[in-house]
């Protein structure tokens, strides 16, 4: 799904298309990697001959800490992780296919993104991310680069924009509704004593967590019907999912 895994995605297919001679998948005797242990990224599932790697689950779990809706005291299943990938390939498909360059964020917004999930995110708020030095530690606590992060944001706002050209015209959030957003669900987030940011910083964001959550519903049908025509094939039995077509995976931000 990143960019940064492109390369080793494609290299993974390939040598499964092809096979690795025991010669070549052991390092060579006396070389420095000789005592390292090999480790196999494997294909867990396949989204219209796209691969999904183990490995994208496992970043999948550790850039969930930046989801604004994702609860801090939940981990996230290796099952909902991948749920979200698939969905969010078969949108990016989508994308392709369309060829829609309006979806496709400017780096500026990026960086402004990121700047605000650094200040509004509870998670990283008590990380004190506004600051670089404790930006750069609560990245390294969850084992995150810079890059993924930019890239992770990229996507989702590309999916943001899509859904948005797509599926969220007529629809209307009301400041009632953010204000009972922000009463019931944000303001719970933040411990007794910890000063949360007031509703005028935030309500924007917490318009478009609303917004998503409105536009979920209407696109369910959507991309049920995608993961209907066979496209998708889990080849870990164990990450499948009963009710996966029920699980969207959009970007709830």
């Amino acid at each position: 799904m990143r960019i940064a895994r492109a390369a080793l995605r494609w290299l993974c297919i390939a040598a499964l298309a092809g096979g690795l001679s025991s010669a070549d998948a052991q390092p060579k005797e006396g070389t420095a990697d000789a005592a390292k242990p090999l480790r196999i990224d494997r294909v867990v599932a396949v989204v219209n001959r796209q691969p999904i790697l183990e490995s994208d689950i496992e970043d999948e779990m550790q850039l969930s800490v930046l989801d604004p809706s994702t609860n801090s005291k939940e981990q996230t299943t290796q099952k909902a992780a991948l749920e979200r990938l698939i969905s969010r390939a078969l949108i990016q498909q989508q994308i392709q296919q369309e060829d829609l360059e309006a979806t496709e964020p400017k780096s500026e917004e990026v960086a402004a993104r990121i700047e605000e999930i650094r200040k509004e995110v509870p998670t990283c708020v008590r990380a004190d991310c506004k600051s670089d030095a404790g930006w750069n530690a609560f990245l390294a606590h969850h084992e995150l680069t810079p890059a993924q992060v930019e890239i992770y944001m990229r996507h989702r706002m590309e999916i943001l924009n899509f859904i948005e050209l797509r599926f969220q015209q007529g629809i209307r959030i009301t400041p009632e509704e953010i204000e009972t957003y922000y009463a019931g669900t944000l303001l719970p987030q933040y411990p007794a004593g910890e000063k949360p940011p007031p509703l005028q910083q935030v309500s924007s964001r917490i318009e478009e967590i609303l917004l998503q959550q409105r536009v979920n519903v209407l696109f369910d049908n959507w991309l049920s019907n995608l993961r209907k025509q066979g496209q998708v094939e889990v080849l870990d039995p164990a990450l499948e999912s009963a009710d996966a077509a029920s699980e969207t995976g959009a970007p709830k931000e």
